[in-house]
């Protein structure tokens, strides 16, 4: 649950092609993020970008395959998030190509709870 004052902030780098488990790697994190009862997730896609291959990345209409970045936010209590990294890091040791991961100390300044009819 996260309630106004400190959090923390994860960030996972990858692209929107990684899998795990035959399925989309970005959907594996919120789908386990959600059942650890963390507080939220958010995948955000780019447009452009490139990691440690140097090699950009970047939305071409005549491409049929976009290979993207992809950064999945995740916000929850320090501890929380420590335990769900611990859990989550060894799926990043079995994917092909490079990844990154940071966290940071945030300040929430606004959170209501949203409708849980969904």
């Amino acid at each position: 649950m996260i309630a106004k004052g400190e959090a923390t902030l994860l960030k996972i780098y990858i692209s929107n092609t990684d899998k795990f488990k035959h399925s989309p790697l970005y959907e594996m994190i919120v789908f386990a993020a959600k059942r650890y009862g963390l507080g939220g997730a958010t995948v955000l896609k780019g447009v452009m970008g490139f990691g440690s291959s140097s090699v950009i990345h970047s939305v071409n209409l005549w491409e049929l395959s976009e290979k993207l970045p992809v950064v999945i936010e995740i916000i929850g209590k320090e501890k929380e998030i420590d335990g769900f990294l611990d859990k989550i890091q060894p799926w990043f040791e079995k994917i092909r190509y490079g990844s990154l991961i940071t966290k940071e100390k945030i300040n929430v300044e606004f959170f209501k709870q949203g409708d849980k009819r969904r």
